[in-house]
């Protein structure tokens, strides 16, 4: 179940850096709101991940889930570059996540 938890709160990452495109100085509320409940409920999930997996393995795959995630959503939504070594550099990332999690 810590895991579940732990992925669910790497993809609210992904949100709440999402969100952080729109905020406008925390000036537009809506996506301000959405921001503030992605990081609230994200950090949340790291915290009662984190009292199963150890601490570093958490916050290294929750980190690693969220910069994936943002990387694909900026590339897939927002007109990011989609090179080869980008593409190759996620697989490593994702890699390194599956490594920890075998490991843990």
């Amino acid at each position: 179940m810590a895991w579940f938890l732990l992925i669910l709160g790497g993809l609210f990452e992904v949100g709440f850096t999402t969100c952080l495109r729109f905020v406008e100085g925390f000036r537009n509320l809506p996506w301000t709101a959405g921001f503030l409940a992605s990081v609230t409920l994200s950090m949340g999930l790291l915290e009662v991940a984190a009292r199963s997996i150890p601490m570093g393995t958490a916050y290294a795959v929750w980190g690693g889930i969220g910069a994936v995630g943002t990387v694909i959503v900026g590339m897939a939504f927002f007109n990011e570059p989609t090179t080869t070594v980008r593409l190759l550099l996620i697989l490593v990332i994702v890699g390194a996540i599956a490594g920890l999690r075998m490991t843990a």
